[in-house]
């Protein structure tokens, strides 16, 4: 029954296609003969255009959803190329920033190299710091073979930042003023007082809050006052003397209104330096 149906509907377009061709032919004809009445003529015209725009329907249709697909694919096209874009413009960014902070740091240590013109000085970079020991400890890409050497003190922007405690052939470990760890450690200071006598003492701790340090054992405390600068004493002898450390901020007095603890801001920003300068202690202390 079914190929029946579809035998039927065969014909049925066979028909229609035959009628329309006939047609086109019989309005060429009577096209050339003057002689023949117009109404058969204009029928036969009508019929065509008729037919004609059934079929250019569907016809157009596709055309329609071709050009529409084409549209959308050339859109995707060109937003991905501007995604594309955007994330190397964001790159970009990213990278002139880092060379922007690079450049201040080295800025920082042309100006701090102008005064440790007695002292033997090796520039480097950060090349490590562990999150577990960012207050303790870093790693710098000069070692043994550019000169460096034990206990040898770090500068970094216009201020102390640590000393040298580990020496490889390529690389080195320094521990930062800003360390908790043992006495060893410490740095041996003195603020520059207004009297004969400076007042001497040690970075005992690091103040993480406030990013300060903390001068204690404090020597002759009466003559401290805020804004004084604090410089290393040379005591102990791991350290020379005169390496800037920072200024006088507060001072936390004890009971007898003596002072028990120096505030101490540091010269550099000990969370943030990349670039570095070491320099020998092979100086005079005085």
């Amino acid at each position: 029954m079914r190929n029946l149906f579809s035998n039927k509907k065969l014909i049925i377009i066979m028909i229609v296609v035959i009628i329309v061709f006939g047609m086109i032919a019989a309005s060429v004809t009577f096209s050339d003969r003057k002689s023949q009445p117009n109404f058969v003529h204009q029928m036969a015209n009508d019929t065509l255009k008729i037919t004609s725009s059934v079929v250019s329907v569907p016809v157009n249709g596709v055309r329609n959803i071709g050009d529409n697909i084409h549209d959308v694919f050339i859109t995707y096209q060109e937003n991905k190329k501007l995604k594309s874009q955007l994330n190397d413009l964001a790159q970009v960014k990213a990278q002139m920033g880092a060379l922007k902070r690079e450049n201040d740091s080295l800025k920082q240590q042309i100006k701090l190299n102008k005064t440790l013109t007695d002292y033997h000085q090796i520039l480097a970079v950060v090349v490590s710091r562990s999150p577990n020991n960012w207050q303790n400890y870093l790693v710098i890409n000069q070692g043994s073979l550019a000169g460096v050497k034990k206990n040898m003190p770090v500068m970094s922007g216009s201020g102390l930042a640590g000393r040298v405690t580990e020496v490889n052939r390529t690389n080195s470990k320094v521990s930062l003023i800003s360390t908790d760890k043992t006495l060893a450690d410490k740095f041996a200071v003195e603020v520059l007082t207004d009297g004969e006598n400076n007042t001497t003492g040690v970075i005992g701790r690091y103040d993480s809050k406030d990013d300060l340090l903390v001068m204690t054992n404090v020597a002759s405390p009466k003559d401290i006052k805020v804004g004084q600068k604090v410089v290393t004493s040379g005591l102990g002898g791991l350290t020379p003397r005169g390496l800037y450390v920072g200024k006088v901020i507060r001072i936390k007095k004890d009971d007898y209104g003596l002072a028990s603890s120096v505030y101490v801001k540091p010269a550099t920003d000990l969370n943030n330096f990349t670039v570095v300068t070491v320099i020998s202690r092979d100086v005079e202390n005085g």
